[in-house]
């Protein structure tokens, strides 16, 4: 077991990289993100061509990581990105690490 981490800290990290493992869910932030604006559930889930229920749980898991905040705008919910620079920030670490590894395998 490492020393760097606590059982608490990798067990956030571990329901963060989970949630984020989902190709709807990266989608759904990434609009947001594009967006620069909190977006209606309701146009993501058209936008995605999914029926609101569906969205609204890929939503909810976003907001139990703690990625995304819900909040209510009238009769409508409307979603937002919490540290949205730190999330494309991993987001483009993540593509970079990838490629890094792309490019060793191709060296071998």
């Amino acid at each position: 077991m490492s020393n760097l981490f606590t059982e608490e800290q990798i067990e956030h990290v571990s329901k963060l990289f989970e949630t984020l493992g989902n190709r709807t869910r990266l989608k759904i932030l990434l609009m947001v993100a594009d967006s620069k604006r909190p977006l209606h559930i309701k146009a993501v889930a058209k936008s995605l061509g999914m029926d609101y229920a569906a969205t609204y749980r890929h939503v909810k898991a976003l907001e139990e990581a703690g990625i995304v905040e819900i909040y209510e705008v009238g009769r409508s919910r409307v979603l937002s990105l919490k540290n949205q620079d730190r999330l494309m920030d991993l987001f483009l670490k993540t593509i970079e690490i990838s490629q890094l590894d792309k490019s060793s395998q191709i060296e071998q």
